[in-house]
């Protein structure tokens, strides 16, 4: 098939329909189609898919759907909270039955103070449910359907409709500061009214399930049951067997541009994660010379750990107004680390709604376009 029509291939957005369960918002994620077009193509049932930045998930969930085995890393321990529930799927019936046990009575502290997001009542039952998940997972008795409940809360904390526990913020995939949320209020001349937690936790579940038949459900529980979710550095991962992985799909962090650790504060106190520890964890380049060098080490342990023969997936973007096209940097960074470079995929953005809500030109400011580094190993030659 000649390079055109393989570009055309992957970004043709009727492609393939993704599933309603990756529909979890998380700041600077891919489309599944992505992560899919790669795993068909580039790997086999039963073989072993890595994203090395995990994020929301989207390799890992899209793998399973596809008979692969998980393998997810990312230094934020938000991110398996958010991925390894939807391995785990509970029926709706068992969620309905363990949301009826949680109280909805939590007393409310003076801090942190989050009488912007979220009225007091809301802000009880919110409270209630982050008490049952901290004390169940502390005890070790947290099961599949709290995780699950956990992960859904986590995502309908914040955002722009009714659907959300908050009053309106924007963006859904993030969480403003305190004081951005007391200007939205005031512009808008908003304050927060209740809020049914436990309805909007059953009506994002049956979103999640939707369209989700018995094969795949089965699929998804399959690959829980080996799926590994690591929480640390992409560039140190002792726990990875080398030579073991099929295929790694990921895309980086790209320079200063996403504020990962602050766009997850509220997020992360939901989860009684440590957010001051998370965000001195969290590796973010802001020059050229130090993300190239963090790149460098990560695809030398990529090399380490991929098959002969195995290809990984590095998407990157253009960042700084589109002054900086990071796959220019990586390709030698991936040589260096003993790949061989297939081709490099680049997808021109015209229009995004994202970008439009921001104010944001795409051809002119933020990551005008998707690019795609596919690195093979090398096969060893037999004498």
């Amino acid at each position: 098939m000649p390079p055109a029509a393989v570009h055309a291939e992957l970004w043709t957005a009727g492609q393939r329909r993704a599933a309603a369960i990756h529909e979890i918002s998380y700041r600077a994620c891919f489309k599944p189609q992505l992560p899919a077009y790669f795993i068909e193509r580039h790997s086999k049932v039963g073989d072993l898919v890595y994203d090395p930045f995990s994020g929301r998930g989207t390799t890992a969930i899209e793998a399973a759907l596809l008979g692969r085995k998980v393998l997810a890393n990312d230094v934020n321990p938000l991110s398996a909270r958010l991925a390894a529930p939807r391995l785990t799927v509970p029926t709706l019936a068992d969620v309905e039955a363990r949301l009826a046990e949680i109280p909805r009575t939590a007393r409310v502290p003076k801090t942190p103070d989050l009488s912007m997001f979220f009225e007091r009542k809301t802000l009880r039952e919110i409270l209630g449910l982050r008490q049952w998940l901290s004390t169940r997972r502390a005890a070790g008795t947290a099961d599949a359907v709290d995780e699950w409940i956990g992960m859904v809360a986590t995502n309908r904390l914040t955002g722009h409709s009714a659907g959300f526990f908050s009053v309106y913020s924007f963006p859904p995939n993030q969480a403003v500061s305190a004081q951005r949320q007391l200007r939205i209020n005031a512009e808008r001349e908003q304050a927060p009214s209740y809020r049914d937690t436990h309805a909007l936790i059953l009506k994002k579940t049956r979103a999640l399930l939707q369209g989700m038949d018995k094969a795949a459900l089965r699929r998804l529980r399959a690959a829980g049951t080996s799926a590994r979710f690591l929480t640390g550095d992409a560039r140190h991962t002792a726990e990875i067997a080398s030579g073991s992985v099929a295929l790694t799909v990921t895309s980086p962090p790209f320079l200063d541009v996403v504020d990962y650790a602050g766009d997850n504060w509220l997020r992360g106190w939901f989860n009684s994660l440590p957010v001051a520890k998370i965000a001195a964890a969290i590796t973010v380049p802001r020059t050229v010379p130090q993300w190239s060098a963090v790149m460098s080490e990560v695809l030398q342990e990529l090399h380490r750990i991929t098959k002969p023969g195995g290809v990984v997936a590095f998407e990157v973007g253009e960042v700084k107004k589109g002054a900086i096209k990071l796959d220019e940097v990586v390709v030698p960074l991936g040589i260096a680390a003993g790949f061989a470079c297939e081709a490099v995929l680049i997808n021109a953005q015209r229009f995004t709604k994202t970008a439009n809500i921001w104010g944001v030109a795409n051809n002119t400011g933020g990551t005008n376009s998707n690019r795609i580094v596919v690195f093979r190993k090398r096969k060893k030659i037999r004498r």
